[in-house]
Formats: structure tokens, sequence, C-alpha cells
């Protein structure tokens, strides 16, 4: 029985494998691990600081890498025109990432945060940057649609590169300036935003692409999602936690130095995560997405690119900034609250008529390699049967 397939009233633990079952587990280790690395092994910071991609950290940026491909070598890409009709999905999402989500973090940074501008700024550069990276693995774990938020994420990507810059100016000069508030500059080039999405989308859309056409062409779709697929299908969540260990390491000394600092940063964080995945949750719900899609939605909606924040951050303001900081703490965050949210979006499944899961979603969907392994089995025989 597939994910999608199983019914509502089964336990959500049970149809998940034991590394997605126990995954808070092992993200809390993770963090635990990064943190300790970073206080016992002096230097270590600044040595995974020395080279960077795009601003950010290259075994990082590696990590990010191996955790996206799996992912997008699982989407079937000859389904993504069912994607790319729905109307609803593609303006609600846009809505939402490049309207609700900037002016929602820039309430928010006022809000909690009027007397520390420094910090401010960079909540607002972290709202400004959609997310284009991890939100694959949290959509994948969710069992939202694969091929949805693979059009999503390159529809973020393509509103990145033309509206990055000019949302900064508005939210950082323009609007401050209309509510009299203290106005920021933000130095940043389209070139800086393109090549972080070519790195960070660039590289694993075409593989897992090529991966999936290759190995269709040469051994059959049956092969591929019941052999291959679940080989490489951990190396995603293997890729997180490698990723999660190296982010708190990197910053391992400032989180433990500056504890107060951080909470005051994380507040609004946390309350922009609940109110963005919630209220997108219940937007797809009320325009009639079907669980699968308004989980990718929400997911999309909710998370943040982090690889890109910190570039600007440390390109405009400096690696020792307040502004860096806050968003390197983006992530801190976000990792653990939408690992909850996860379990969250699974345990709301029964609130969807049942006949909305499937609809306009991925047929054969999976929760980690085991249930990737029966939802290649159910697809292998649905295509019997059509050839038959």
């Amino acid at each position: 029985m597939s994910a999608e397939a199983a019914p509502a009233s089964a336990p959500v633990a049970g149809r998940l494998s034991f590394l997605d079952r126990f995954l808070a587990v092992w993200i809390v280790l993770a963090m635990a691990a990064g943190l300790g690395l970073g206080r016992l092994v002096p230097g270590l910071g600044d040595a995974l600081a020395r080279v960077t991609v795009t601003g950010v950290s290259l075994p990082i940026a590696l990590g990010l890498l191996v955790m996206m491909y799996p992912v997008l070598a699982k989407v079937r890409y000859d389904r993504l025109g069912t994607v790319t009709r729905d109307r609803r999905l593609l303006v609600t999402s846009l809505l939402l990432n490049w309207l609700v989500g900037p002016a929602l973090m820039f309430a928010l940074a006022w809000t909690f945060l009027p007397d520390l501008p420094e910090y401010r700024t960079g909540l607002i550069v972290v709202g400004l940057a959609r997310c284009i990276a991890m939100v694959v693995i949290w959509n994948d774990l969710a069992c939202g649609d694969r091929e949805a938020a693979a059009v999503l994420v390159a529809l973020n990507s393509l509103f990145q590169v033309l509206a990055f810059a000019a949302l900064g100016w508005f939210y950082l000069s323009v609007l401050p300036g209309w509510l009299g508030l203290e106005r920021t500059a933000l130095d940043v080039s389209v070139w800086e935003i393109a090549r972080s999405v070519l790195i960070f989308l660039g590289i694993p859309l075409p593989a897992g692409f090529l991966t999936r056409r290759l190995g269709e062409r040469a051994r059959g779709r049956t092969w591929y999602e019941t052999r291959l697929v679940p080989r490489i299908g951990p190396f995603a969540l293997l890729g997180l936690l490698f990723t999660v260990v190296l982010l708190f390491a990197l910053q391992g000394d400032a989180i433990t130095s500056r504890p107060l600092d951080v909470a005051r940063i994380a507040l609004p964080l946390l309350v922009y995560f609940a109110v963005m995945w919630a209220g997108s949750m219940a937007v797809g719900r009320a325009v009639g997405l079907g669980y699968t899609r308004t989980t990718t939605l929400a997911f999309t909606a909710a998370g943040n690119n982090f690889e890109l924040a910190i570039a600007v951050a440390i390109a405009t303001f400096g690696a020792t900034s307040g502004q860096a900081l806050a968003g390197v703490v983006g992530p801190l965050i976000e990792v653990p609250v939408l690992i909850g949210l996860v379990y969250v979006a699974l345990a709301t499944r029964r609130f969807f008529p049942p006949a909305a899961h499937t609809a306009g979603s991925t047929a054969a969907h999976t929760a980690g390699s085991t249930a990737a392994h029966t939802a290649g089995s159910t697809a292998a025989r649905q295509e019997s049967s059509a050839r038959a």
C-alpha cells in the first residue's frame, strides 16, 4: 500500500521507515553534535567558513546538494504538465510567497525587534528569500506532491532572480519611509541572486531529471521505482543531518555565547513559520487543492532560502554583523520547527476529503525509502494492467 493510499486511521508512524519515524530524534542529536563540535574543536567554524559558495560554507553547500538530489530524482517529470495547468496552486503560491510572506516578516521584525536594527534587517532579508532547497525534503517527508514542489521551486527561483533586489529596496527603504521608520540600504546584484539559484537548484534539478530519464530508458520505470529509488532515497535524510551538524558547528560559539540575542531572533521566526504554514494549509484546504498539493503549498510558503539570505547579509553587512547572525539563526530555527510541522501535516490528512488526497497529485507518492519501494510496486502493477 502506498503512503497516499494508506487509510487515514492507520497510525502515521507505522507508515514511515525507521529513519523517517525517528527523524526528530536524529535532528536533535545532529544539533547537539554540531554544537559540541563547535565548542570542543577550536577553529572548526573558521575552517568550515574558509571556502564558501555564494557565501555559504562549501561543506554545507555539498550537504544541501546531496540532500536535494534524491528527492528531485524521484520526481516524475512527465507529470509536470498537470501542475502547470493548476492555476489555483500557482496563483496562490505566488501570492503567499511574494506578497504575504515578506509582509509578515517585515511586520514581525518591527514588532519583536524595534530596538535591534541589525537583527531586524537580517530577519527581513530572510523573509524575502523564498525557499528553493530544503522545502523539497520537508514536502517529501510530509507526503506532499513532488511534481508540484518541483514546479513551485522553479517558479520561486525565477521570481527570486527578478524580484529579490526590488523587494529588498521596498521593505528596507521605501515602506519604512512611508511609515516614518528607520531606513536601511540593501546593495545586492541580480547576478549574486542568480548564482545562488544556479548552484542550489541548477545542479540537483538537472541531475535528478537525467537520473530518471536515463534510468527509465535503460531499465524501465518499474526497475527505477522499485530498485534505484529505494537505494538513493536515504541519502536525502543523511544529507540533511550532515548539513544540520555543520550549521550548528559553524555557529556554535555565537549561539552559546549570545543566547539571549538568539532567543530574541528566534521568537519572531517561530511566529512566522507557524502563521505561514498554518495559514497556507487553511488557504489550500479552502480552495480545494487536496492534501498533497496543500502540503506542498504550505511548506513552500513557510520555508526560506537561508543560503541566499546568509550570502546577501555577509556580502552587504559583513560576516560578523548582526544581519548575518539573524540569517544563520533562520535555518537553526527552521529545521526543527518544520520537522515538527511534517508530523503535524501527516496528522491533518484526516481533515481532507479522501477523494482529494490524490486529486492532481502523484499517485505513487512515498514517505521514506520503505514507502518508496511499495509505491514503486503499485506503479508497476498499474503499468502491467495498462499493457494488458
